[in-house]
């Protein structure tokens, strides 16, 4: 058990890893922030918490809005004078073909995917580093950040750049004792579909690309429905990650997730993109 003294916040809380995270973190023993855009989606959460009386606080955080960024870190801070634990896990889908999506909907893309992580992490990391203690940032990418796909192709971006993002800080941060984790999930049973979006041209038929939009949609929805991986799974990965003494840099979590990673690292370029047609596009 860890002591309440350790702090933790963990963005999108409100439902699927977020929801799962926050309540396993609470569990176990750290003074837990479930951050949310929306307060009215904190029912269940907080629901669970009273009835189990952990330790979990319902916050107000938009990832996309400086000022709720800064709102909810200075009241974590006012109250419990430290952060030990930052999860970012905020985050939805954009499905469409690059010439499909018009270029303000990949910038709404990547200011909750990418830049959201940057602006709540520029806001933690001065109250970590003041600590001089142990401290753990962990990035909730996807196997979409080591791999590309047809019809997510922003979505897809979104993640190489944390990944990118993550492995370049982890080295900035070592020095004051904050490490970085990578989480890499495959398909996970949560309501990601529900909360993804198309870009609008996608969805007329006239477009070239539309057939092979709805054979991806299709086939995400039914790996989702039938996705053996929990969000718990994840969650369960997340706090072996923020308990192990020497964590790694990537954590893949379910089979499928661990088979396509290595896939992309032993396949040549061409047998994998044959893999990756036959999947997506037949």
């Amino acid at each position: 058990m860890q002591e309440q003294k350790n702090v933790a916040l963990v963005t999108g809380s409100s439902s699927g890893i977020g929801f799962e995270t926050s309540l396993l973190l609470a569990r176990t023993g750290f003074h837990t922030y479930a951050s949310m855009r929306n307060l009215e989606k904190s029912k269940n959460i907080t629901e669970i918490a009273n009835t189990e009386k952990l330790p979990l606080q319902v916050v107000q955080l938009d990832v996309n809005d400086g000022r709720s960024v800064k709102d909810a870190i200075d009241k974590i801070v006012a109250e419990k004078d430290r952060i030990d634990i930052l999860v970012n896990n905020a985050g939805y889908g954009l499905f469409g073909s690059l010439e499909d999506i018009s270029i303000e909907e990949v910038k709404a893309q990547f200011e909750t995917n990418f830049f959201g992580v940057i602006r709540v992490t520029q806001q933690v990391l001065p109250v970590m580093r003041k600590q001089n203690s142990r401290c753990t940032i962990v990035n909730v990418s996807s196997v979409g950040g080591r791999i590309g796909v047809p019809i997510l192709s922003a979505y897809q971006s979104t993640k190489f750049a944390l990944e990118g993002l993550s492995e370049s800080m982890s080295y900035e941060l070592e020095p004051f004792g904050i490490r970085v984790v990578i989480i890499e999930p495959g398909f996970i049973r949560t309501n990601i579909i529900n909360s993804s979006t198309s870009a609008k041209k996608a969805l007329d038929p006239k477009s070239p690309y539309f057939s092979l939009m709805q054979k991806v949609e299709n086939h995400f929805k039914s790996m989702m429905e039938n996705a053996s991986s929990p969000p718990e799974e994840v969650a369960r990965v997340i706090l072996k990650a923020l308990t192990s003494e020497n964590p790694q840099l990537r954590y893949t979590v379910g089979n499928d997730a661990a088979t396509i990673v290595q896939a992309r690292m032993n396949m040549p370029d061409e047998e994998f993109r044959k893999m990756v047609i036959q999947n997506f596009s037949s």
